[in-house]
């Protein structure tokens, strides 16, 4: 049997940060020594705001966990996503787990999902700064003058092509709350670090944002809306590995921007309207192992909106995990130009996602996978594939609507066409039928193909599992394939 040498990496707990003591959780290599893992206090749910835990390390092999409930017993302790297969050894209210490698998990003691401990196991980072490389900017622990960092970055010599400036761990404050980053800038944030605000990238390009540090906003009231990350206007940005507690807002805020990479982020957010990632009128969006447990849409993708103008495409959400403790996990079309001839939405793709949580108490909000066309938009070629969901509160599969929101919408969209659902399960006791609709004879859903989509292990129903509203051609369900 093959020996693997784990490299295992642990971030110093920063002093200040709110903590979780609902459990005490170690890490180690194979059969090594012991380390302390912090327990950091995250807030979920918007409908009954709760605390739950998060652990977070980087390994690129196997780890093992020792997790112990410090109150109470603990009769059974699940493992989520289930499609990962782990299952946890349980000795009176001692848990100890197995990991292959990197994963994002939810450690679930009987059956209670909010007071849950999330598990970030990381893989190692690559080619990480050091505060002796020239053009970087280390920033001890501490409140920032933001005109003092900025002041400093510029005085770096211009021979210099990527500047870097770095946060030791440690707890970090902004006199301004967020810092707006200039172009050929990284934002190092080192493990063990928190930044009590965020950063905005406004009619910047090449700005990385990296590390394994937090973005802690839950002292902000919601009326700031701040954003974890905001980028207007830019081009090749690429944000990774941070974690993101308590947006007052989105997590990140995608507008009029292209080329845009983000990658291993986690978030959880508990406002009004605190969604998880959104773009309007973008281009060429990469999306991978993110996990995301929102108070509204994880994901929601839209095409003009406020100031934000024009067509979104190309955009890709691959290897994820999706929580909706309120609203759509994916959410698609709602907004668009209603003054003029509307937008295009096209080019889409949902692949490798698990789907843990959708629940919401309005109907017109339903749908794990839903595209909710208005403003006069077509929304075409999308495709969904290899996704799993998970039983879910309230709520339904699918939503595939031409509509007008009362709320949102000043006029209806205009077309949903080419649509593609494709090796999707769900197993659940929430068995709402799903809705596919279109407005009016001149705006149409037209052309959605289910292939290989099962309900409870059974194939996915037209008669059973669907809403088929009028103004809608060519919607096709294909059995699963042997």
């Amino acid at each position: 049997m093959q020996t693997v040498n784990t490299h295992l990496v642990v971030y110093p707990a920063p002093t200040g940060a709110v903590v979780n003591p609902d459990f005490t959780v170690n890490v180690r290599k194979p059969h090594g020594e012991w380390q302390p893992l912090f327990s950091y206090n995250v807030k979920v749910d918007m409908h009954d705001v709760r605390n739950a835990s998060m652990v977070t390390f980087d390994c690129n092999g196997p780890a093992e966990l020792e997790i112990v409930k410090n109150e109470g017993s603990v009769e059974a302790a699940v493992i989520r996503p289930i499609s990962t297969g782990l299952s946890c050894e349980l000795e009176a209210n001692r848990i100890l787990l197995h990991l292959d490698g990197p994963q994002q998990l939810s450690l679930e003691v009987d059956g209670d999902r909010f007071h849950n401990l999330h598990i970030f196991a990381n893989p190692l980072e690559q080619d990480v700064p050091l505060v002796s490389d020239d053009g970087v900017l280390p920033l001890e622990p501490g409140i920032h003058d933001t005109a003092d960092i900025l002041g400093n970055l510029a005085a770096v010599s211009s021979a210099v092509k990527h500047k870097v400036i770095y946060f030791r761990p440690g707890i970090h404050y902004f006199d301004t709350s967020r810092l707006e980053i200039p172009s050929n800038t990284m934002i190092y944030i080192a493990g063990g670090a928190v930044i009590c605000g965020g950063f905005i990238c406004s009619h910047v390009e090449d700005v990385v944002i990296r590390g394994r540090g937090i973005l802690y906003l839950s002292d902000f009231e919601k009326t700031t809306f701040y954003r974890g990350v905001e980028i207007s206007y830019a081009r090749n940005i690429s944000i990774e590995g941070i974690t993101v507690i308590d947006p007052p807002h989105y997590t990140v805020l995608i507008g009029q921007s292209g080329s845009i990479d983000i990658c291993n982020i986690k978030t959880f957010s508990t406002r009004g309207w605190s969604d998880g990632i959104d773009m309007m009128a973008c281009s060429d969006v990469n999306i991978d192992s993110v996990f995301l447990r929102t108070s509204d849409d994880c994901i929601a993708i839209y095409a003009s909106r406020d100031e934000y103008r024009g067509d979104t495409r190309r955009v890709r959400v691959t290897r994820s995990i999706l929580w909706a403790d309120v609203a759509h996990p994916a959410n698609i079309g709602t907004h668009g130009n209603y003054e003029g001839d509307g937008d295009v939405i096209e080019d889409i793709i949902f692949s490798d996602i698990d789907i843990l949580e959708h629940h919401e108490p309005q109907p017109d909000y339903w749908g794990c996978l839903a595209i909710n066309a208005g403003d006069n938009n077509t929304v075409q070629n999308v495709v969904y594939e290899n996704i799993r969901i998970e039983p879910f509160e309230l709520g339904e599969l699918f939503n595939v609507r031409v509509l007008q929101n009362a709320k949102y919408n000043p006029a209806p969209g205009k077309q949903i066409r080419d649509i593609l659902f494709k090796n999707i399960t769900y197993n659940g006791n929430c068995l709402n039928p799903s809705h596919i609709e279109g407005y009016d004879e001149a705006r149409k859903v037209e052309n959605v193909r289910f292939e290989n989509v099962t309900v409870n292990g059974e194939h996915f129903s037209m008669e059973r599992d669907v809403i088929l509203g009028p103004h809608t051609n060519d919607v096709e369900v294909k059995p699963t394939q042997v």
